[in-house]
Order: structure tokens, then C-alpha cells, then sequence
């Protein structure tokens, strides 16, 4: 990267933190409409039923949690969880049991009364034991060591455990863990959502609009500040950078801002705020496992070999992005493996020596140059997965793989991953939470929805729960790397790279602080204002 730019990118990020400091002293002004991008047209509005920042972006402002992570604080951890729907919570000495006592006189936006009902209806709804069933459930195995979540009143709630696991709490301040009300069907959360959120939903027009406006009746006295939020769906990225650069609009969509777009907008903007890093999203590989030739390990182990990680860094990032394994890297990510160890794993080394090797596999398996495997990679239609799918198809010719980009409506894309209707694919995966239960159950588990490549590996399994049941984080961080290592070397779902990217904001928008180790967790917005 160029000095010039590394300069604007660390100027920016101190800008970002500076800001949001400065935001919090200052006497928030009252009133606006706050206007993002939003990238393309989400499934639906159900969080729960999602996998993308595109459903949780513009729709966590309508939900709380029990916990969430504190909005203002970078980093993820258990350290910055904070009280929300819950005012304060209790562990047993073992950590089998998790109480809460919850906030009283909160109201749905419907006007119901929330109360433990409605955390165990949600748990009830995501662990797929209760009448209604969610269409999609790609986090129910975040939540199977729950073996009761048990109301102890209307304002008190006790999850109990199958085993102790210390990582519960921060699997419930994701913003992928919001509390739905009993009386809403999961129908109903997906059109027209109901919260008891800062904001209530308004309307999702397709190619159109999402809007949300001020609840009331919320719950946090004086908040939100914001009379409303807008989400212009622009699906063009440049036509919307164009549209912030012309201060139509507040702020960018999350993480979306590249290199080169930074770049132009400081350039064209000085007084925008950016924030440039990582953002605990990976891009991958993945091999369909259940679909010749590629049931072959030796064909998946070639392709993890014809990787070459720094070509994409470079082409897309201008080298201002991460390689590691499935956990973020350090110093932003909390369970990052040593480099020492990460240059162990399979197609990590030298490049030219790992496609020499996977050219032999292929050769004798009957590929050649002039009898190469074709075969569609698969991405959704969205830049952020179409760049790195080309460079991909490039990496797999090396080895006689000939590839034919398929891209695929970007709402379509994680229920066709899902079903397995694929091959071979170019997929990015976003880490809601920073802690390997989430990451290795999730991706990893041989009974996930989100296991794409059908990767099961029942004996790995064990040693997920043994690592997760270890309260000592040094001893668990060394259980973490191993399996995460195995991981690789099994070509379970090679990590090609760990995305670093920007979001842009005029200086008038105040309290915002991106996450640098989680993209889905900061969407609160209760505490935002505008600065007239």
C-alpha cells in the first residue's frame, strides 16, 4: 500500500475513534432522518432466519437482545457484553446455568408486554422444538448444549446447560440473537417484523426502500434520537459511493467501502469519516464433497493447494488484508493461531511448490492441460463475491481445472449453498462472534445448515466441546488452534483471506464505532444523532 494511503487509512481510523469519543460527550441533538445504502434486496426481514448483513443491518434496529456487546467499544469480547433486555445476569460456580433478570415495563411494538415467555418462545423457535418452524435455522446449532430455557416468573429466566460453556453469553450479545414475541409467527417476522427495538418497521419495497421510524414507547428513556432511519436499496456499489460523495446520503453500507473507494471519497471528501480494517469476514472455498469428481479428497486437496493467497490480497486489497485460518487473525481477532503454526497447514507455503504438487494429483488422475475439469464456480451477484470468484477461476487453472463463473441472485445464494445445489463455489463467510464456538459449530458441525462442503469429522467434534466447555482461555486458545489447524489440512473449507474494508460516514452523523472484529454486532442505533 502506498504510504499516502496507509497514512489516510490510519488517519481515518483515528478519526473514527476520536469521533465517536467526542459524539459521546457531546449533548445529543434530537431529531433527522438517517439515510444508508442498502446493498441489494434482503430475503427477508427475519434475522433469525439469515445469514448475511443484509437482513441484520438494516432490521437489528428493530430487536433487542438479552446482552449485546457495548455499541462503543471496538473489540469484541465477553468484557464489553452489557445489559439490554436483561438488567443483569448470573452463573452458577460451574457454568451449567445462566440466570436473568429482565428489564420490567417493556413493551413490544404492538403494545403487548415483553416478557420470559417470549425468550423462551425464541429459543424454543431456534432450537427447532416449538409448533412453528423457522424456513431456515443457521444458527440452531449455536444453541444445542441449551437444554432448557426456563421462565422463573414473568421477569426471570434460567438457561440451563447440557455441560458448562462459557461462551453462551457472548453467543447471546450477538446481533444475530434477537428476542422475537410469542405472538409473532415466523411468516410475520419475515414481511413485517416485530421488536422492541429504537425503531418500528415500516415498509420493504423490493429494489426500492427499507424504512423505520422512531418507536415511541422505547423502552431506554429519551432514546432513539433519530426520528427515522432510510435505507435506499442502491445495488450499483458505485452508483451509491457517487450518491454519499453528493451527501444524499448519511452513511455507506457497512463494510462495503474498498480500497480505491476510500481513496476516491477522501480524496473528493476530506471531511468524511472512514474507518478501514478487518472485519472478521473470510473469503473460501468451498467443494461440494457430495458430487463427483469431487468426492475425490485427492481433487479437493489439489485445489487447496492451487491457492495463492497473496494474489488476492493484492488484486483486491492493494495488500491490506489478512491470511490465517478460520479464526481472525491477531491483534484484532481474540483466537488467532501463531504464524509459526498457521505456516504448518496445508497450501500455506510456497506456491509455486504447492501447484507443482497439485499439478502431479490432477495429471494422475487423468486432467491435463488439454483434458482439463470444467467445472461452474459459483458466487453470489454482488462485487464482494464476483472479484474474488475470478481470481479463483484463474488459481484452479494453474492445475487443469477450468472454471465458468456462475453468479447467482445475491437472495438466492445462501439457501442454494444450503441445499448443496452447488460444486464448487466462491463464498464469504462473516464470523458474527468472535469465539470458536460460534465459528466451528456453525461451519464446521457435521448437522449444520451453514456446513456448505458437508465437511464431518464426528472425532474433531469432540474436541469442539471439549474446547468450549474449558474455562481457562489460555488453555482453550491452544485447543482452539489445533483444531482450527485440522481444520485446514482436512480442506474442510479453505480460507483463501480475511477482508479488511472501510465505511464512510459525513462528520455530521455522531456515536457510531465499527466493530473490528465482528460486522454484524453494531447496528443498534438507539444512541445515533445528527448533528444540525
Amino acid at each position: 500500500m502506498a504510504p499516502s494511503f496507509r497514512r489516510m487509512v490510519m488517519t481515518a481510523g483515528a478519526i473514527a475513534a476520536l469521533t465517536s469519543t467526542a459524539a459521546l460527550a457531546q449533548q445529543p441533538q434530537a431529531g433527522g432522518t438517517l439515510r444508508i445504502y442498502q446493498r441489494d434486496n434482503p430475503a427477508s426481514a427475519s434475522i433469525h432466519e439469515e445469514a448475511t448483513y443484509s437482513t441484520n443491518v438494516p432490521f437489528m434496529a428493530v430487536f433487542n437482545n438479552l446482552v449485546m456487546f457495548d455499541q462503543h467499544v471496538a473489540q469484541n469480547s465477553e468484557a464489553s457484553i452489557v445489559p439490554e433486555l436483561a438488567s443483569s445476569w448470573t452463573w452458577n460456580q460451574d457454568k451449567s446455568k445462566l440466570t436473568f433478570k429482565l428489564q420490567e415495563g417493556v413493551k413490544w411494538h404492538d403494545g403487548k408486554p415483553f416478557t420470559s415467555a417470549d425468550v423462551k418462545c425464541t429459543f424454543d423457535l431456534v432450537q427447532g422444538t416449538a409448533k412453528d418452524k423457522l424456513r431456515k435455522n443457521p444458527r440452531k446449532l449455536w444453541y444445542q448444549n441449551v437444554k432448557a430455557v426456563t421462565p422463573n416468573g414473568p421477569n426471570e429466566v434460567t438457561f440451563e446447560l447440557a455441560r458448562p460453556q462459557p461462551s453462551l453469553i457472548s453467543l447471546l450479545a450477538s446481533g444475530y440473537t434477537p428476542i422475537y414475541p410469542c405472538h409473532a409467527t415466523p411468516a410475520q417476522q419475515r414481511t413485517a417484523p416485530i421488536g422492541t427495538g429504537p425503531f418500528k418497521f415500516v415498509e420493504f419495497k423490493q429494489n426500492e426502500t427499507i424504512r423505520l421510524v422512531k418507536n415511541k414507547d422505547y423502552w431506554k428513556p429519551g432514546r432513539p434520537y433519530l426520528d427515522a432511519i432510510e435505507y435506499p436499496i442502491i445495488t450499483n456499489r458505485s452508483t451509491a459511493m457517487l450518491a454519499f460523495m453528493a451527501g444524499k446520503l448519511d452513511m455507506t453500507f457497512p463494510t462495503e467501502v474498498t480500497v480505491p473507494l476510500m481513496r476516491d471519497i477522501k480524496t473528493q471528501m476530506p471531511n468524511a469519516v472512514c474507518h478501514f480494517g478487518p472485519t472478521n469476514v473470510s473469503g473460501n472455498l468451498i467443494v461440494n464433497r457430495e458430487k463427483e469428481p469431487f468426492n475425490n479428497a485427492d481433487i479437493r486437496k489439489a485445489m487447496a493447494l492451487s491457492l495463492d493467497r497473496k494474489t488476492f490480497i493484492d488484486i483486491m486489497f492493494e495488500g491490506q488484508a489478512d491470511i490465517g485460518g478460520s479464526m481472525l487473525p491477531a491483534p484484532s481477532g481474540v483466537w488467532g493461531m501463531p504464524a509459526e503454526m498457521q505456516a504448518q497447514m496445508l497450501g500455506y507455503g510456497d506456491v509455486n511448490k504447492n501447484r507443482a504438487e497439485a499439478r502431479a494429483i490432477m495429471e494422475k488422475l487423468g486432467y491435463s492441460a488439454t483434458n482439463t475439469l470444467k467445472v461452474k464456480i459459483s458466487t453470489r451477484n454482488i462485487p464482494a463475491y464476483r472479484d474474488p470468484a475470478v481470481i479463483l477461476i484463474d488459481n484452479l487453472k494453474q492445475i487443469h481445472v477450468e472454471g465458468e463463473l456462475e453468479p447467482v441472485e445475491t437472495s438466492l445464494w445462501f439457501s442454494k449453498v444450503a441445499r448443496k445445489d452447488y460444486a464448487v463455489g466462491l463464498n464469504l463467510t462473516g464470523n458474527a462472534v468472535d469465539d470458536p464456538d460460534q465459528t466451528f459449530y456453525e461451519n464446521y458441525a457435521c448437522k449444520s445448515e451453514r456446513n456448505y462442503s458437508e465437511y464431518c469429522n464426528p472425532e474433531l467434534e469432540k474436541a469442539f466441546d471439549a474446547q468450549s466447555s474449558e474455562v481457562d482461555p489460555e488453555k482453550r486458545k491452544k485447543m482452539v488452534w489445533a483444531i482450527d489447524q485440522q481444520i485446514q489440512n482436512d480442506v474442510a473449507r479453505p480460507i483463501i483471506y480475511h477482508i479488511r474494508a472501510g465505511t464512510c460516514w459525513q462528520p455530521n452523523l455522531q456515536g457510531f464505532t465499527p466493530m473490528v472484529n465482528s460486522g454484524y454486532n453494531g447496528y443498534r442505533f438507539d444512541d445515533l444523532w445528527l448533528k444540525k
